[in-house]
């Protein structure tokens, strides 16, 4: 496992308190995060939607796995005992009868239902698990499920700190790998390759864009066009060790770069800088939010949001945005992405990963230079 036992025992624990005060008498769990989450189980088999994986986490013990027969063996070096198997994929059951058992000792279940949560299993095996179930209430468990993640162990904050210095000391090899005339394609490719080398197990999110002055798009993957001097060149990872991400970018200047792009790289530094100067414990999402607003004025950039929480998923809650109230608390890991619009039609995003400290925050990503690099 990537952890002690004991780490899971926590996490249950915490999961199980807040479960007693609401009276749920178990949690109902479906995806890749959760799962892992609580059980320790990891692999890339999720890849796959062929079967459905389930885990059920009692008010009171262990987590029960209900897993397809060819997850069995990895499920067994975890740390949870009762593992339940069907043979899957099944012709008309797959594993819905089995967990129909398994919930009906059960009053009240929670299942994540809330924002950013997603039900991994077929929407008419749901609607019939649950017609299985008519004794028994579903409620939606979400803010369980965001509280306990939200606060990160020392154990899970120093994989990410390891993620996220593997990918700074990638990006410390630009000038190495990136040249004027390169494809973005390559461009592209040779970071990914280089996050390998330098100890990424892998890379499941990278994205980025070019232009003068510039990119319109912070999310698109990359084609044949050149860089060309004047470009802005922008890459952003979701690197992962041990099933942790990494989630920070950088912007770099090929040969040169106008001063207008200069000016708002300082001021995306800058507004950074009043992030940092506000993620402390106790401060609000909305709070953090407004101090790097208020350094870029009518420029900031409209992505939705100028951060949010970091872990075993790319992108968690809560959000940086001034309708999020979530109140930050010590071992929370965030990102800080503040973005500015610039004269012209382009944009600058800049990103760095952090974890709340008693004081000032940890910064987990080398911090950027204040001066946009040149290539």
């Amino acid at each position: 496992m990537d952890f002690a036992v004991s780490e899971f025992e926590n996490r249950t624990a915490l999961a199980q308190s807040m479960m007693l005060q609401l009276g749920i008498d178990a949690l109902f769990l479906t995806t890749e995060a959760d799962l892992r989450y609580y059980t320790g189980f990891r692999t890339l088999f999720w890849q796959s939607p062929t079967r459905p994986w389930f885990c059920i986490v009692p008010a009171h013990g262990k987590p029960i796995a209900i897993v397809p027969e060819i997850g069995a063996p990895l499920m067994k070096t975890t740390w949870v005992e009762d593992i339940r198997t069907w043979a899957s994929p099944h012709e008309n059951d797959d594993g819905i009868s089995l967990v129909a058992s398994s919930l009906a000792a059960y009053s009240k279940v929670g299942m994540p239902m809330g924002r950013e949560s997603i039900v991994r299993m077929a929407h008419l095996d749901l609607i019939d698990l649950q017609s299985r179930l008519r004794g028994v209430e579903f409620c939606d468990a979400t803010p369980i499920i965001d509280a306990v993640r939200f606060v990160k162990s020392e154990a899970e904050i120093e994989i990410q700190q390891k993620i996220c210095g593997i990918a700074s000391d990638a990006f410390a090899e630009a000038k190495n790998l990136f040249h004027e005339g390169q494809t973005l394609e390559a461009a592209f490719k040779a970071f990914k390759i280089e996050l390998l080398k330098q100890g990424a197990e892998d890379v499941p999110y990278l994205v980025g864009g070019a232009g003068a002055g510039g990119y319109h798009d912070v999310i698109s993957p990359p084609d044949e066009s050149p860089l060309e001097s004047g470009d802005v060149f922008m890459l952003d990872t979701g690197a992962t060790l041990q099933g942790y991400f990494c989630d920070f970018d950088r912007n770099f200047g090929i040969g040169s770069i106008s001063d207008d792009v200069a000016k708002a790289h300082e001021k995306l530094w800058l507004a950074t800088e009043a992030g940092l100067q506000a993620a402390r414990p106790g401060a609000t999402c909305a709070e953090i939010a407004k101090a790097m607003n208020s350094v870029l004025g009518e420029a900031g950039g409209n992505v939705g949001r100028c951060g949010h929480g970091l872990g075993t998923q790319l992108t968690e809650t809560p959000s940086l945005i001034y309708w999020d109230h979530t109140h930050m608390k010590e071992g929370a890991t965030m990102t800080l992405e503040p973005s500015i619009e610039i004269a012209g039609g382009g944009m600058l995003v800049h990103e760095e990963n952090i974890v709340i400290r008693d004081g000032a925050p940890q910064l987990l990503s080398r911090r950027a230079p204040r001066e946009m690099e040149l290539i």
